[in-house]
């Protein structure tokens, strides 16, 4: 089966409500490709390597998380820009972006998609629009949680323990770079926090506070939604999908 690139459009907003979002950059079609879609393409990164592999795969559209377009770059299509463009606009393929309103998804977003993988569901919102997810948890200490989000995220993680002696009864996290929604966690009563990265003023709060800090990478935690996504339209619509992971150490 195959459906318009409009319609798919039309399915995506109306699942994931960009405009219920202040965010970075646009959200929805970022290049316009062929009118008729049969295969999509997910993945986290609009990079070349995946749009290669999704030319590869012979992809209608590409649905990613991170999109080519931003609040603030440099608007001139040289470089690797125009590559990107250039093989896009080369084979036909749209390319749909979701950046805040991926994560947000109540059950097919980023933050659902990582709680379920690591076995927890939000019973709690926090942080800017609510992105933040808040769940019951049960670990003798820091250091039982980070090694269980290595585990269940294959890499590993930097962990700043806090009070490595405290329970964790009670665990936030949002994904990717939410570094900085770390004291609106710890203002939700968590007793860890999980995201993306880490920086400079975390390792402070964290052993100041008491609570735990875990940077567990931003690829690794914002890996879930986009599949989880592009396979809901797949099935709705009964078009073909495939999930293209391109590693990333970040």
């Amino acid at each position: 089966m195959s459906i318009s690139r409009n319609e798919l459009l039309r399915g995506l907003d109306g699942l994931l409500q960009p405009e219920r979002f202040k965010d970075y950059g646009p959200n929805g079609l970022q290049v316009e490709g062929k009118d008729s879609i049969q295969r999509i393409v997910s993945g986290v990164t609009a990079s070349r390597a995946l749009i290669e592999a999704a030319i590869a795969a012979r992809a209608d559209a590409l649905f990613v998380h991170h999109g080519l377009f931003w609040r603030g770059q440099d608007g001139r299509i040289v470089g690797w820009m125009k590559e990107r463009l250039r093989l896009l606009l080369a084979h036909d393929i749209s390319l749909f972006a979701y950046h805040l309103p991926l994560d947000a998804h109540p059950e097919l977003g980023n933050n659902a998609q990582l709680g379920r993988v690591l076995g927890w569901q939000a019973d709690q919102r926090f942080g800017e629009q609510e992105l933040g997810c808040v769940a019951s948890a049960a670990f003798t200490h820091a250091q039982a949680l980070a090694a269980h989000v290595e585990r269940v995220l294959g890499r590993a993680a930097t962990l700043v323990p806090g009070d490595s002696t405290r329970a964790i009864r009670r665990v936030a996290w949002c994904t990717g770079g939410a570094q900085g929604f770390f004291e609106a966690a710890i203002a939700a009563g968590a007793d860890a926090f999980i995201t993306g990265e880490i920086s400079e003023p975390q390792a402070h709060l964290a052993r100041e506070t008491g609570v735990a800090f875990i940077a567990a990478g931003h690829h690794a935690t914002e890996r879930y939604g986009a599949p989880a996504v592009a396979a809901h339209m797949a099935a709705q619509y009964g078009l073909e999908h495939q999930f293209i992971d391109i590693a990333n150490p970040a």
